[in-house]
Formats: C-alpha cells, sequence, structure tokens
C-alpha cells in the first residue's frame, strides 16, 4: 500500500507542476497579445463588465477540468 500512495503523490505533483506550467504559459501568451495590441497604436480599455466576463469563463474553464473523468 505504501508504494500505490507513493505513486498517487507522484502523479499529483505532475498534474500541479503541468497546471502550472500551462497557466504560465497562457498567461504569457496573453500579455504577448495584450502588448502586440498596444505596440498597433490600439488603446486598450478594460471596463468592470470586461473583469466580470473574464472570471466568468475562467471559473466555467476550471469546472469543466473538475469535471473530467466524471
Amino acid at each position: 500500500m505504501n508504494d500505490e500512495n507513493q505513486e498517487k503523490q507522484v502523479s499529483y505533483g505532475l498534474y500541479i507542476l503541468l497546471g502550472a506550467i500551462l497557466g504560465a504559459l497562457t498567461g504569457a501568451g496573453a500579455g504577448y497579445l495584450l502588448t502586440k495590441r498596444i505596440e498597433e497604436g490600439e488603446e486598450i480599455q478594460f471596463t468592470a463588465g470586461d473583469g466580470i466576463k473574464i472570471g466568468g469563463s475562467i471559473i466555467a474553464f476550471l469546472r469543466q477540468i473538475s469535471s473530467l473523468g466524471n
């Protein structure tokens, strides 16, 4: 049983690491796209509504991930 617990802990760690890497890459990509738009002279304005839309999308995405395998 001890070996099984160690395998689970290792796989949990790998999932967390993979999630962190994917999150960092996604955030870097979003930052890159925003800076490109700014370099092109486009004015960027975020409203409270935009923040709510983005937050809702992130929550929906996380719910979908948590329901995988069910």
